[in-house]
């Protein structure tokens, strides 16, 4: 006797069956029974999660004839009528199953439309079920298109896929979607257990979690993991021998890494890490073992109140408690992204357990040192300290001046009250700080009261700050161009660059023809002959040579012209070059030496946006 697989044993048969997609069946269940039936279905959702097990329900429930042959369509199929045993056997005459992914023609969907012009022959409606349908070409789209949208009365339309963004608008304007939605952990184990009691296969609460969970929604994998497990175990579900299974890793071991790092223990994270490459653990399962329970902490800590909704009968909710209290909540949330960076990271590390070491070691890393100041690098987060205040005699304000560019002279250290020296510096670079008294500013020429003036503090000591100047981007620019591109000045420059200028102003030459003497440099010249040096070969052809020796010719210089290939360092778009790179620093100079410029540069960190100055 062959066996049935548990995905297929049980299958369900009809609506009351189907389990965490109560959304379809109250809606599918409604139309039934006011006969309010739309012609085209789409069900879309990952693996798993019961697309075709809703078709064929659908489909029975659309030809169930009734125990005694005389049922219409209802929500509740009989299952013992001749349609209904059909469907769920896979040979019933009117009801069509379709596998786009591989019959994804144009010419197998013509084949499929061509028989909706016929009556169904046992049911009461023709139903043509496409699954996958997201892998039909363009064309076969298109040939079903009509069809879809204004089919005979008996013809029915169920469409399947897990990738509904690849079906084009035209068919989803057309039908009822519906969407499958993956299963919850919870779900899914109790249904596991209704199937292990009714297969007399025995197994604890800790090897259907493990099972849920590596099911990722899909109630099939489920069952295919429950199927490989009793095969595994012996006949019987257990922990140890499902999460062998797996290749899960214990939690134990997240729990003691998480512990690990919230008390900053890297030789317990480093010992926890070898254990795990020993025992040839998956790095990926471990980080991702540590990134969910890193969430229910979490929410934990985050959500008041949240600990009373855990499972009593769990008993990772204790350890979960207790490392929420012990982590900080930015703690938590720092270890969770790095965690799920640190899976991408894997596969490009050259081994799998060095990737997670390293990983493991960044989540230490990253953890701020209890009772240790800040760093000195975060400047924001240190309050700077207060300078004493000093009561000096203030005679009338002067003009502002500029200041000079001189070493003060040094300060005998004998005397108490004056400041210290100032380190020298360029005089563009130098900023004169003053720490006046808070409150009113003391009238001139009144004199502190001797009582404050005894218990004054020592004055402040001042100090030099840099100013930020910018730097000329012009000059950076041009010491940063290539030897190849700087003009070097010939005897025939000069002459060419007049004769060029005077040919482009008058628009005598343009395009190649401007190109070509633009961009060549004139080697030499005799009465009735001129040798150009062009860099490229796609300057130098047959008529653009024609043409501008017509111009010189026409300007008073009749010669012909000769053009060689080689290196160029004295055309006249490098004298434009340089002419303006000039005109630009001048410009640029004139602009930087303003008195008031350089006032608002030093005293406000003002800046000249580049490329604001143009010459005029």
């Amino acid at each position: 006797m062959s066996y049935l697989v548990l995905a297929r044993k049980y299958r369900p048969r009809n609506f009351s069956e189907m389990v965490g997609q109560d959304h379809v069946v109250r809606a599918l269940s409604n139309a039934l029974g006011t006969q309010r039936l739309h012609h085209a279905y789409l069900f879309t959702g990952t693996r798993g999660v019961g697309k075709t097990t809703v078709s064929r329900i659908l489909a029975k429930s659309l030809n169930c004839q009734g125990p005694d042959g005389t049922g219409g369509i209802t929500a509740t199929p009989c299952g013992v009528c001749q349609a209904c045993r059909d469907i769920d056997a896979g040979r019933f005459v009117d009801y069509t199953e379709l596998d786009a992914a591989s019959n994804r023609g144009v010419d197998e969907v013509q084949t499929l439309m061509e028989q909706a012009v016929y009556k169904p022959v046992q049911g009461r409606f023709k139903v043509f079920m496409i699954d996958e349908v997201h892998m039909l070409t363009g064309h076969a789209f298109n040939a079903m298109l009509k069809t879809l949208e204004e089919p005979p009365e008996y013809l029915k339309f169920v469409l399947a896929t897990t990738d509904p963004q690849k079906v084009p608008v035209t068919v989803l304007s057309r039908c009822l979607q519906f969407n499958l939605r993956p299963m919850a952990p919870e779900t899914i184990r109790e249904h596991l257990q209704m199937v292990l009691q009714a297969e007399n296969v025995t197994a604890d609460v800790q090897s259907l979690r493990l099972l849920s969970r590596a099911a990722r929604g899909s109630m099939r994998d489920a069952l295919s993991l429950t199927d490989q497990a009793i095969a595994f175990g012996a006949g019987e579900l257990s922990e140890a021998t499902v999460r062998q299974m797996l290749g899960s890793v214990d939690r134990s071991y997240v729990f003691r890494l998480l512990e690990a790092l919230a008390l900053g223990d890297g030789k317990t994270v480093f010992e926890i890490s070898e254990a795990l490459r020993l025992n040839g653990l998956s790095a990926a399962s471990t980080l991702e073992e540590m990134s969910a329970v890193l969430q229910r902490m979490a929410v934990l800590q985050a959500v008041p109140g949240a600990g009373a909704q855990l499972d009593e009968s769990d008993p990772e909710a204790a350890d979960m408690l207790r490392l929420a209290e012990l982590m900080p909540a930015d703690e938590t949330q720092l270890l969770y992204s790095i965690c799920l960076h640190g899976r991408a990271e894997l596969g490009l590390a050259p081994d799998e357990y060095a990737a997670l070491t390293m990983v493991l070691l960044r989540l230490l890393a990253f953890k701020p040192a209890t009772g240790q100041r800040p760093s000195a690098e975060k400047k924001t987060l240190i309050e700077a300290p207060r300078l004493p205040v000093v009561p000096v005699r203030s005679p009338a304000p002067e003009p502002l001046k500029a200041p000079v560019a001189t070493r003060p002279e040094p300060v005998p250290a004998t005397d108490p009250v004056a400041p210290a020296p100032i380190a020298a510096q360029p005089a563009a670079q130098q900023l004169h700080v003053v720490q006046m008294p808070e409150g009113a500013r003391p009238a001139a020429g009144a004199g502190p009261a001797p009582a404050a003036a005894a218990a004054a503090p020592p004055p402040a000591r001042m100090e030099a700050l840099p100013v930020r100047v910018q730097a000329d981007s012009r000059l950076e620019a041009l010491a940063g161009q290539s030897a190849a591109t700087v003009l070097q000045a010939t005897e025939e420059g000069e002459f060419w660059h007049s004769t060029v200028q005077q040919l482009v102003a008058g628009e005598v030459v343009t395009a190649m023809v401007r190109e070509l003497a633009l961009q060549s440099q004139l080697v030499a010249r005799d009465t009735d002959q001129w040798i150009l040096r062009v860099e490229r070969e796609s300057l130098n052809q047959p008529a653009s040579r024609e043409r501008l020796g017509a111009a010189l010719q026409a300007a008073g210089h009749p010669v012909r012209l000769v053009v060689e290939i080689g290196r160029v360092t004295d055309s006249p778009a490098r004298r434009n070059v340089a002419l303006a790179a000039e005109r630009q620093l001048a410009a640029e100079k004139i602009i930087f030496d303003d008195p008031f410029v350089q006032t608002l540069m030093r005293d406000f960190a003002a800046k000249i946006v580049p490329g604001s100055i143009k010459p005029g």
